[in-house]
């Protein structure tokens, strides 16, 4: 799992940007990722699955209950990837296709917070 920190994000990724190839399978990342969540729990989070051609629905679901729980410590939550069906995913889930409008979905949250609604 790649690991990169911005000031208002943390980026998660399952693929090295100098070669390009993905270094971990979805699964792994997942059993990962919760072994690790407690270092990034109170930061907004931004999974980027965009370079996983072949990514599943079910994969993307295992994220369901973290997402849910990281949304109720009031922190954003968003996935980014393609090839699949958006409008299967579960209200609580958030995944859209591009890196920016998961940039956008965290500055919207943000604002919401920040005016209490």
């Amino acid at each position: 799992m790649i690991i990169n920190k911005t000031d208002t994000f943390t980026i998660l990724k399952t693929f090295d940007e100098n070669s390009g190839k993905d270094i971990i399978t979805i699964f792994d990342f997942f059993k990962e990722f919760n072994e690790n969540y407690t270092n990034f729990k109170s930061e907004n989070i931004i999974l980027d699955f965009s370079r996983n051609i072949n990514i599943d629905l079910k994969e993307i679901l295992l994220f369901s209950q973290k997402s849910e729980e990281h949304k109720n410590n009031n922190k954003s939550f968003v996935i980014v990837c393609n090839g699949i069906k958006f409008d299967e995913l579960p209200n609580d889930l958030i995944a859209v296709p591009t890196f920016k409008e998961a940039e956008d979905i965290i500055d919207i949250e943000d604002i919401e917070r920040d005016l209490g609604i």
